[in-house]
């Protein structure tokens, strides 16, 4: 296979036993194949396309589903791209990836591909994500809401740098350096701000694109060994909410430093909407599938939207403390055996990943309509 190769449509669909929610399988290639990460966009704005990658090729090359015929194409033929480095552009004119070396744009209408930036012209060396399968190694970017900056960790040597380059001229440079530098995000109603992920002993920072206002705006309380991780920010406000694995989701208001409990049950990656008013998150230890909750009540009851039926790989997860601070462990979790639940634009619609099938396959489930009014706050 090749750039510009079409597929038909996968037909399967299916109702959840338990809740009746209406789930389509978006692919069947028979290889690895997954959406972005939990809080990155795998639909443009307009929903004309979502966007996945596949290792069917023997390795990772980026496809679309077309929304209006739900015809699939292949619009990558590139060695070297780091599975979780892509999304796709808010205006859909490209999906942007990464390689070892270099940032990359595609058009998805006609399959062209540009290295818009070389690493090592910005940095001087560097490979954009550290060794492992978890955190920072994961390799994840983020492109600014409207579209016009992208963010990249490139690790160089054993420090870490956060570059921001312009999505046009792929001008730009490194804002700060650090030991780790993980999951990046650009706030969605502002591309001047950014949260970025450290060590899990100092987890949640956030800092301006000019590098400037760099600060640690969570302090954990290691004494109880608290993990802090997988976080988002709320769309309206300056709240990151995180979860408190395995206790819930906490809300931190990064002006004020309030923290206020959002939900209470086990949700591991949770996403939220673009109103800020409800979330997604899978869950494991134990597996109740996936779980809408309202972000705004201070409750988060959990309501089932169903089973994602994934594997959920990760014995690490298996405690309700963070496991690193028990000394060095062995991390064995690849990636594409987790939901990591996204949104769709309109939030109609949940995107997750599942292996259900004995290989990971994009899903998407549509939210029933007594659930969006109930957690609308309208």
């Amino acid at each position: 296979m090749s750039i510009g190769s079409v597929f038909p449509p996968c037909e399967e669909s299916y109702t959840d036993g338990a809740t009746g929610a209406v789930i389509r399988r978006v692919t069947d290639f028979p290889a690895i194949t997954h959406h972005p990460f939990y809080y990155l966009r795998p639909f443009d704005d307009a929903m004309t396309f979502l966007t996945f990658t596949s290792h069917r090729t023997g390795r990772p090359e980026l496809y679309v589903e077309w929304q209006q015929d739900r015809k699939i194409v292949q619009i990558t033929d590139q060695e070297g791209i780091n599975d979780y480095s892509f999304q796709a552009g808010p205006d859909g004119r490209y999906v942007f990836f990464t390689t070892g070396q270099g940032a990359w744009r595609v058009d998805p209408t006609t399959c062209k591909q540009e290295e818009i930036c070389r690493f090592g012209e910005l940095v001087g060396t560097g490979v954009c994500r550290e060794k492992g399968m978890v955190g920072a190694a994961m390799g994840t970017t983020t492109v600014s809401g409207d579209g016009s900056w992208w963010a990249i960790p490139v690790k160089t040597g054993a420090t870490s740098r956060l570059i921001v380059i312009d999505t046009e001229t792929g001008k730009g440079g490194a804002i700060l350096e650090a030991d780790s530098i993980g999951h990046p995000e650009f706030h969605p109603d502002d591309s001047s701000l950014i949260r970025y992920a450290g060590p899990y002993t100092n987890r949640i920072w956030i800092v301006r694109r000019d590098g400037t206002e760099n600060r640690l705006v969570y302090e954990r309380d290691a004494a109880k060994k608290e993990w802090i991780v997988h976080e988002t920010w709320r769309p309206g406000s300056h709240e990151i909410l995180t979860t408190q694995w395995r206790h819930g989701v906490i809300g931190i208001d990064t002006d004020t430093g309030s923290v206020r409990r959002v939900c209470s049950f086990n949700a591991w990656h949770p996403s939220v909407n673009r109103t800020g008013t409800m979330m997604c998150a899978d869950t494991t230890y134990p597996d109740i599938g996936l779980q809408l909750f309202d972000v705004l009540d201070g409750i988060g009851e959990p309501e089932p939207l169903c089973l994602s039926e994934s594997s959920n790989v990760g014995a690490h997860w298996d405690t309700d403390h963070c496991p690193y601070d028990d000394g060095p462990i062995d991390v064995y979790a690849p990636q594409h055996t987790h939901p990591h639940p996204a949104f769709s634009p309109d939030g109609r619609r949940i995107v997750y990943t599942s292996d259900r099938t004995g290989t990971a396959q994009v899903y998407t489930v549509t939210i029933p309509d007594s659930i969006i009014r109930r957690f609308s706050h309208e």
